[in-house]
């Protein structure tokens, strides 16, 4: 059974980094793409950015340029590093894996694991 489990969540002040990760076991990391989605109270859960096994990446547009989305293939990991952080980046942010054939996909109906979310909140 596939499971992701993500860390690195906190608070932080407008303008600071964080980096979220996300662990992957029970399969073979090179089946899956990557994403992560976000969910502000709310709202719906949203793209933020995918990656590829051979490291295509795609972003969503209100984070094009303040994150980078990465994975380490040898530890079966994947993480969101998050620059110039805003208030409305706050929310709970979730790892999921797609099937690899999709690419890096950016509709959450093509992933089908998720890890459980871990929460950001940045603070103006």
């Amino acid at each position: 059974q596939v499971q992701l489990v993500e860390s690195g969540g906190g608070l932080v002040q407008a303008g600071g980094s964080l980096r979220v990760s996300c662990a992957v076991s029970g399969s073979t990391f090179s089946n899956f793409a990557m994403g992560w989605f976000r969910q502000a109270p709310g709202k719906e859960r949203e793209f933020v950015a995918a990656i590829t096994w051979t490291g295509n990446t795609n972003y969503a547009d209100s984070v094009k340029g303040r994150f980078t989305i990465s994975r380490d293939n040898a530890l079966k990991s994947v993480h969101l590093r998050m620059n110039s952080l805003k208030p409305e980046d706050t929310a709970v942010y979730y790892c999921a894996a797609a099937q690899s054939a999709f690419g890096a996909t950016i509709t959450r109906g093509n992933y089908a694991y998720w890890g459980q979310g871990t929460q950001v909140t940045v603070s103006s």
